[in-house]
């Protein structure tokens, strides 16, 4: 679960009444309305911690990136309805949308898809690892596994923070890895051979598609798979986001 936005301070405080002491906390507003109590100091001022079993009472962040609401079916990315972005951005747009914090300007955009096309290429020891796998592996364990070994070939990326030049880099690397590593696992398990990245001939969705067949692709297809892609490009504080951002935080590679 999360807070929507930068979470400005209500001028009405919570109060805890224990022990004969009474403690304040602040109560903070997200974009949305909703309204969240912050406990940070809970701990220090009594000595006590919450138990909240499957964290259902609990925002564990505040987020500007995603604002879901399943029950009403609201989706937004930085503030723009689902509908919108669907209708009339690419998913490279969106991807970019969810990076940066803003759509791209025709020359970002055309950046962007210049660095995906740059680190179009997979090693050869990536795919190597996709194809020792049995044909009926689940996907996501061979995507994982692949995932995990770019580390191995990338460990410039593998120590602290990434500075802002490493993101520009990273974030189109991983872009352009993320739709090889797909393509090749769906190949493999067929026992065909992997078809490489095409960036100078397709756009990023139909290159995808064309990995994965070795056909011609219908225009109408690839617009499909451009939308899915755009409705599944994020999902707020799901169980993954949630294991990674747990993970991450300790720094562990």
């Amino acid at each position: 679960m999360t807070v929507a936005g930068k979470m400005p301070m209500t001028s009405k405080p919570a109060e805890l009444n224990y022990d004969g002491h009474k403690i304040e906390f602040a109560v903070t507003e997200g974009s949305e309305g909703e309204r969240g109590i912050d406990i940070n100091k809970l701990r220090d001022a009594t000595g006590l911690v919450t138990i909240d079993n499957g964290f259902m009472n609990t925002a564990a962040t505040s987020s500007a990136v995603t604002f879901l609401d399943g029950e009403k079916g609201i989706l937004r990315y930085r503030g723009y309805p689902i509908e919108e972005l669907a209708e009339k951005s690419t998913f490279i747009e969106v991807s970019y949308l969810l990076l940066y914090g803003e759509l791209p300007t025709a020359a970002r955009l055309k950046w962007f898809e210049g660095q995906i096309a740059k680190h179009s290429e997979t090693k050869e020891g990536i795919k190597t690892i996709i194809k020792a796998f049995p044909k009926d592996a689940h996907p996501m364990g061979v995507a994982s596994a692949a995932i995990v070994a770019l580390s191995g070939f990338y460990p410039e990326y593998a120590e602290g923070d990434l500075t802002e030049a490493q993101k520009d880099e990273v974030f189109p690397q991983l872009m352009a890895q993320l739709k090889n590593i797909a393509a090749f696992q769906h190949r493999a398990s067929q026992g065909k051979d992997l078809i490489e990245a095409q960036p100078k001939k397709f756009d990023y969705v139909t290159d995808f598609l064309f990995q994965m067949t070795g056909k011609d692709v219908d225009p109408e297809v690839s617009k499909a798979l451009n939308i899915l892609l755009i409705l599944h490009a994020d999902h707020e504080q799901n169980c993954s986001t949630s294991s990674v951002r747990l993970v991450g935080s300790s720094k562990a590679n």
